[in-house]
């Protein structure tokens, strides 16, 4: 334990280019830093890792569409809405660094071909290149969710993605991690998303591709992952990183693909902190360690 008196966490709101209104918090001061959550997750999942930049940079983490006092994410929803989002907070807030986290770092990556930042940095980001991001369980997901099932849909989401660090486990098991995560204090706010996750999902499968697209990417790019994490997620990393221009991928020793807002968020805002400092060289910053 640090010690370190918690950020003060704020509040701030954009209009997005389609008119939906974007919510966004954050704490810290030094340069700016754009966070993106990734699917199912809120700003609020991101307060540990925000503390843990707070007193290096100024951070903003977006509440996505669908959450939280966001508009909704509408008829035309893409991942260009999205990273018209990220572009408006970057522009309210002066920030010219993002960092992404799963669905959230492919949202990253888009921002990135349409804007150049200081550093662009991504945990896991949801590329699928050559079929590799599992498909088949959407239909079922979905209707799953529009027959008000959510125990059935999020059991069959964490079984297909084979996220949760608990391996190839039966299916009574992610039925019951899927009760347990549906009943705890995030439960109602998990259940408000879940309708978030087919749009998503269809983007991740429209952009398949052999990620060549990538090459656009005119910024200084770190590609994070976790050791813990299943291969079609991580295996991606190294083919961006041979793909856009300026980056480098690491992968992180006994982390899983909830790093970021869950299980490790010191170790990826030191991974954050040391790459944007060597990209930021004239930039002065105020960590104390």
């Amino acid at each position: 334990m640090s010690g370190k008196k918690p950020a003060e966490w704020q509040s701030g709101t954009v209009t997005s280019q389609d008119g939906t209104r974007i919510s966004f918090f954050g704490a810290g001061r030094g340069p700016g830093l754009v966070v993106i959550p990734g699917n199912n997750r809120c700003a609020h999942h991101y307060q540990a890792l925000t503390q843990a930049l707070s007193d290096t940079y100024s951070v903003h983490v977006i509440d996505r569409r669908g959450r939280g006092l966001s508009g909704p994410q509408g008829p035309d929803y893409s991942i260009e809405t999205e990273a018209d989002d990220a572009l408006a907070v970057m522009d309210r807030t002066g920030a010219q660094m993002l960092f992404g986290h799963s669905y959230g770092g492919l949202v990253t990556l888009h921002v990135g071909l349409r804007r150049k930042v200081s550093a662009l940095m991504a945990y896991e980001p949801a590329v699928s290149i050559g079929g590799g991001f599992p498909s088949s369980w959407l239909p079922s997901f979905t209707r799953l969710l529009n027959e008000g099932k959510h125990t059935a849909a999020m059991a069959t989401f964490l079984k297909a993605t084979r996220l949760a660090p608990i391996g190839d486990a039966p299916t009574p098991v992610f039925r019951a991690l899927a009760f347990l995560l549906l009943l705890g204090t995030d439960g109602r706010e998990t259940r408000a998303m879940m309708p978030t996750t087919p749009p998503e999902m269809n983007e991740i499968f429209r952009l398949d591709s052999d990620g060549s697209r990538y090459a656009g990417v005119d910024s200084p790019t770190l590609l994070l992952g976790g050791e813990k994490t299943p291969a079609y997620v991580t295996d991606v990393l190294p083919r961006l990183a041979r793909v856009v221009p300026d980056a480098r991928h690491v992968i992180l020793p006994g982390l899983d693909h909830n790093a970021p807002d869950l299980n490790a968020p010191d170790v990826v805002a030191e991974q954050i902190r040391t790459f944007a400092q060597e990209r930021l060289p004239g930039e002065r910053t105020h960590h104390t360690g």
